[in-house]
């Protein structure tokens, strides 16, 4: 996409610090990073959601993510991670060009779990949300 600041730096355009690269995705470090080592994993082709990802990059997406954990882990000493997709402007998609945030984690870092992004209890019991996701399989 034209005016994509990923596709600009798959395209070379802008610069990154690439710690990864594969066949059709492409890891760099955020320009704004929450945690050191905060890397983003990004297909090398523009698609808008996780949901737009063929399903035949999934093995090589997985493969990649891996990847930067295991180097990150090495590089930072650690062994933990917060990786987490905001897919879609309500959940904080930044930049409409799919993404996953691999955000190493550390002893008395200040960070929370991914529970508490959101805590939007649902008034439906759980079986009632249950049905009504059931119904949506059907179609």
């Amino acid at each position: 996409m034209e005016n994509c600041v990923f596709c600009k730096i798959v395209k070379k355009e802008i610069d990154a610090y690439i710690i990864e690269e594969s066949n059709n995705f492409l890891a760099f470090l955020d320009i704004h990073p929450h945690t050191p080592g905060h890397t983003l994993v990004i297909p090398k082709d523009h698609y808008e959601r996780f949901l737009d990802l063929p399903i035949n990059l999934g093995e090589e997406f997985v493969k990649i993510v891996k990847e930067c954990s295991l180097l990150l882990s090495r590089a930072l000493k650690t062994k933990d991670f917060t990786l987490g997709i905001n897919e879609g402007p309500y959940a904080g998609q930044a930049v409409n060009h799919f993404h996953l945030h691999i955000m190493p984690r550390f002893k008395n870092d200040g960070g929370k779990s991914i529970h508490s992004v959101v805590f939007n209890q649902p008034k439906e019991s759980l079986e009632e949300i249950y049905l009504v996701i059931s119904k949506a399989k059907q179609t």
